[in-house]
């Protein structure tokens, strides 16, 4: 589904990032959808939820599950403050900066690069990924428990938004609006 959507879409000749919804489980064994009509089927059974709904639901609601559950062709969404999908994008495209390692950020600051890129966010309408629960990692508990850590991913957030300025000029300026709306 990905080879052909890649070809459809022509993404060799033009920037955009195909976003891959994400869904998760709370239960360490199950069977995977063979199709969306399945996944849908799971969704409003409860055994699968929209990535993060209930602990991070700006991470992925840009995506629009409701749009995506009737969608038959890709859509364009939007960027916005924490947008964190998870995507499929040309092997030129921009690298993740490597100052967001561990726990915060490197998802968020990719798709940044990638629409301060002008980069077309494209959901596609039957690809769908699911994450599977597993124990907390090392850096995630290192974010929640110590405030240096936070502090150092803040100042980092802030180095990123300066350097997004001065390659993009006042395009840029859409991302530290955003940021200090929050």
């Amino acid at each position: 589904y990905h080879r052909n959507s890649i070809q459809q879409l022509e993404l060799p000749q033009r920037k955009a990032a195909l976003i891959v919804p994400a869904f998760e489980t709370l239960h360490y064994r199950l069977t995977f959808p063979k199709s969306k009509a399945e996944l849908l089927s799971m969704l409003d059974m409860g055994s699968l939820y929209t990535f993060r709904y209930h602990v991070w639901p700006k991470g992925h609601a840009p995506t629009d599950y409701a749009k995506w559950r009737t969608a038959t062709v890709p859509y364009r969404v939007a960027w916005q403050p924490d947008f964190e999908p998870y995507v499929v994008v040309r092997r030129d495209c921009p690298k993740y900066d490597q100052r967001f390692v561990g726990f915060g950020w490197n998802k968020v600051s990719h798709i940044m690069e990638l629409d301060a890129q002008e980069y077309e966010l494209l959901v596609l309408p039957n690809a769908f990924m699911i994450h599977m629960p597993h124990a907390p990692s090392f850096d995630i508990s290192k974010f929640r428990l110590s405030a240096g850590y936070r502090g150092c991913l803040q100042t980092l957030r802030e180095e990123f938004h300066q350097d997004l300025s001065r390659r993009y000029g006042a395009a840029a300026l859409k991302y530290l609006t955003a940021e200090r709306s929050l």
